[in-house]
């Protein structure tokens, strides 16, 4: 048998890639629609589809690296009467507490209520209807790599190669908004600890919203408290702020907490939780495409200047899934708003003297009924309300912010 040249076997290699790229590409599981992450976001919209006729005939992917069978977190979140969700609501509270340097008040909330739900039960909850969908796969698998293929999004796992014709990625990544200047990025971040003390201690009616009798060390930080009896809570330790911490301060805080202002050193640790949400008025949308669209905190869903992501997401998706049915490009769905402007001159503020969070609040809840303050937070106020709340903070602080990004 004659040798090949190298021309020779260079050709060779290369139609055999070709084939193998064939063969590849022929293995790839393609979707209508793929969902990256299983978290509210995802969860919200793909229950929304599976319930929707519009998407019956359509193929649709979840993808997320856990079951999704663990008590993970929890989200909290105030409103009106009834809700969308109340059937999962694990406490509600019509009562909270605002705590500042000067003013101190139990405020009632009706016709709010701050309701929570625990993780555990939003899974178990959005899962049964999903996973009886027949044409929605929910598939556990870590994924590594999305990419953009002339219009086709691949989505590259630990176990496979999926194409979809529209993606809603979830993953989130801190590092384009913290390379920019334009905007500033704060962090919400917090430790909790679940309690139960020995003795009765907690107004279980009454949540404790914010509490800024602690050391606030040139930040915004206040104890937030979630009473489920009088003798067990969620106490959890929150800042807005750029850095984190080192976990033993936010235990260190919540320990203090319980014993200074609470009178108890007798009590049990029943569980854990800390998180860290986004607190940025940064342009998440930068990376989506005409097929994929950011979703959740990835695509800045949560609210800038609260940190509080749980029922905007819900309106998000709603709004999403009109936007699919419309037939509209997925780069056109995020849009701006005058509340977009507010949060971020607050942000603005903070950036510039962190520790200006307590007066700002303090001054809120102290001048203005906490039903404007939710309104307003909602992006539910008529721009004269909307002034009504700026203008009980104090004005200077906005006003420099204000000129600052004029000129």
């Amino acid at each position: 048998m004659a040798a090949y040249t190298s021309a020779e076997i260079l050709w060779l290699f290369f139609v055999g890639y070709l084939d193998y790229l064939a063969g590849y590409s022929i293995s790839m599981k393609r979707y209508d629609y793929i969902i990256i992450g299983a978290g509210a976001a995802g969860l919200m919209l793909a229950k929304a589809m599976a319930k929707d006729t519009f998407f019956a005939q359509s193929s649709i992917l979840i993808l997320d690296k856990d079951t999704k069978s663990n008590n993970d977190r929890t989200w909290c979140f105030w409103e009106k009467d009834e809700g969308h969700f109340d059937d999962i609501v694990f406490k509600r509270w019509d009562q909270i507490y605002f705590g500042g340097k000067e003013y101190a008040e139990t405020l009632s909330i009706k016709p709010y209520g701050y309701k929570m739900i625990r993780g555990v039960d939003f899974y178990k909850s959005m899962l049964a209807t999903i996973t009886e969908a027949p044409n929605i796969d929910f598939v556990v698998e870590a994924v590594s790599k999305v990419s953009d293929r002339n219009g086709e999004i691949l989505i590259t796992t630990n176990n496979e190669v999926y194409i979809g014709n529209k993606v809603f990625n979830s993953i989130f990544d801190y590092g384009p908004a913290k390379l920019q200047q334009k905007f500033p990025v704060l962090q919400q971040h917090f430790v909790g600890w679940f309690v139960q003390t020995q003795r009765p201690i907690f107004t279980k009616e009454v949540a404790t919203f914010m509490d800024f009798s602690i050391p606030q060390k040139g930040n915004t930080r206040f104890m937030y408290v979630l009473p489920f009896s009088e003798t067990e809570a969620l106490v959890e330790y929150t800042l807005f702020s750029e850095n984190l911490l080192p976990k033993e301060a936010y235990e260190n805080a919540i320990a203090s907490y319980l014993k200074e202002n609470l009178h108890c050193t007798s009590y049990e640790i029943l569980g854990k939780e800390q998180g860290n949400i986004p607190m940025t008025c940064y342009n998440f949308s930068v990376g989506d495409t005409k097929n994929m669209l950011h979703i959740g905190a990835a695509g800045g869903w949560g609210k800038p200047s609260t940190g509080y992501t749980f029922r905007n997401t819900h309106k998000k998706t709603q709004k999403l899934v009109q936007h699919l049915k419309n037939q509209k490009s997925l780069n056109s769905f995020a849009k701006r708003n005058r509340f977009w402007y507010y949060d971020l001159l607050l942000l603005d503020i903070l950036h510039m003297d962190n520790s200006m969070g307590q007066s700002i609040f303090e001054s809120l809840f102290k001048k203005r009924k906490p039903q404007y303050i939710f309104e307003f937070l909602d992006e539910e106020s008529h721009f004269f309300r909307d002034l009504s709340v700026i203008f009980a903070a104090p004005k200077m602080a906005f006003i420099k912010a204000l000129l600052k990004r004029i000129f």
